[in-house]
């Protein structure tokens, strides 16, 4: 029979190509909707674009049909343009703003559940008009393409009990073959036998079963040493040059942007593996814009980048009072560290980097899908979020482009998830991190 769904604006402006997601049913557009994306098209954020990418996309479909009787997509689901609705149900339920395209979309959900024999579903990623829906017996749900990492556990390592003679061999060898277990590919053990013994070591195939040992690291990379067992897992898959992608999840304190550029500063100016280490973060504020910032680019993104600027910082102090100087005294001014809006991104090609982009959990699935493609030959990519600190209203734990690439990636050879779980910032900053 099929279901009828009417999608919210918010749902096509986190993805234009929603409208092919919904299998064998029909899809409905209102002229509200059309209407709002006309306004959002001329926004110069990714807003804008994605609002001109799903009005081409119905364009494009136009052209298979009449978009008022029902266009075939081709998943054989139906897509379908017509008005919102607005009657005396809503005015008695108390929703009298007429002109408002959420009390357009419930009337019209309302309508099409009383005269039709097609279930009726109002998609929309606005909390507030589900809970109107949930209370005028309208059927609504999130717009969902990703399930979140943390609901189904995968947390890119864990710990598994071997025999002692498997820590022997994996000890000797260097690898070994973990019979009647499989992993994913780059999923980092905690090997222990019944004697106390431990080993760390990382799953090195794609078909999940041999394991190669990972080497202590000593005084750290660049004054920094790991404190615990993800930092530690987190080491190894940022220099390792054969994992072009690492995404690293946790809560503020565990040490993400931290290790990811100590990492990047060690293989581009101790091993001179790459040309360059590029940092961009999305300019996301946290609470109420400060407004105009005076001075010219550099001062203006300052504050937007001072995260990265303080790990930058703190890695030259140590550096400063270390025996064996390792960082250049100019480092921010040198040609071998880039720090920069994601906005430049954009467009480019960029190979022989290391690139590093935080707050990852900030950006669309598209918006992701757009900066990793930018990768050249040589390039490593490292994505660092937290998906319970998002600042995008128009994004949520299990919709962000963070979540997505950590899920569709995870089987990937030339990828690596390590998830941090303790706060290594100070005990008051893990305390606020656990009971606020």
């Amino acid at each position: 029979m099929g279901k009828n769904f009417i999608l919210d604006t918010n749902v096509l402006l986190h993805d234009p190509d929603a409208i092919l997601k919904f299998d064998d049913n029909t899809v409905i557009i209102t002229f509200e909707v059309l209407e709002e994306l006309d306004n959002f098209k001329k926004d110069v954020t990714d807003l804008g674009a994605n609002a001109r990418r799903a009005i081409q996309r119905i364009d494009q479909l136009r052209s298979g049909g009449d978009l008022k009787n029902g266009i075939r997509l081709p998943n054989g689901g139906v897509l379908k343009v017509m008005p919102g609705y607005f009657d005396n149900t809503l005015v008695d339920a108390g929703l009298r703003d007429s002109r408002q395209t959420g009390h357009r979309l419930l009337g019209l959900a309302c309508q099409l559940q009383q005269n039709t024999s097609k279930p009726a579903i109002l998609v929309t990623k606005n909390i507030n008009l589900r809970l109107k829906a949930d209370a005028l017996g309208i059927v609504s749900a999130d717009y969902k393409e990703t399930a979140d990492v943390t609901q189904n556990g995968y947390t890119g390592y864990q710990e598994l009990e071997v025999s002692s003679e498997t820590l022997a061999n994996l000890r000797a060898d260097g690898s070994v073959t973990l019979e009647g277990h499989r992993f994913y590919p780059n999923e980092c053990l905690l090997l222990r036998d019944k004697e106390g013994n431990r080993l760390l070591a990382r799953i090195a195939d794609e078909e999940g079963h041999v394991a190669v040992r990972i080497p202590h690291f000593g005084d750290g990379i660049l004054g920094i040493e790991p404190r615990n067992l993800a930092q530690s897992f987190a080491f190894e898959c940022l220099l390792n040059d054969d994992i072009k992608l690492v995404t690293l999840q946790g809560r503020a304190g565990t040490g993400k942007t931290l290790l990811a550029v100590a990492a990047g500063l060690y293989k581009v100016i101790e091993e001179d593996r790459y040309h360059k280490l590029l940092v961009a973060r999305p300019t996301m504020p946290m609470g109420r814009d400060i407004g105009f910032i005076p001075g010219d680019v550099d001062e203006k993104l300052r504050p937007w980048m001072k995260p990265i600027y303080d790990a930058v910082d703190l890695l030259q102090e140590i550096d400063r009072r270390s025996r064996k100087r390792r960082l250049p005294p100019d480092l921010l001014e040198s040609k071998e560290l880039d720090i920069e809006p994601l906005t430049y991104i954009r467009g480019r090609s960029i190979p022989h980097q290391y690139i590093i982009i935080d707050e990852a959990q900030n950006l669309s699935p598209l918006e992701v899908k757009t900066i990793i493609t930018r990768v050249g030959n040589g390039t490593k990519i490292v994505l660092t979020g937290d998906p319970e600190q998002i600042d995008n209203p128009y994004l949520n734990t299990t919709s962000n482009g963070f979540i997505h690439v950590v899920n569709k990636f995870k089987d990937q050879a030339i990828a690596a998830h390590i998830t941090f779980l303790k706060g290594e910032r100070s005990p008051l900053a893990e305390a606020a991190a656990n009971l606020l």
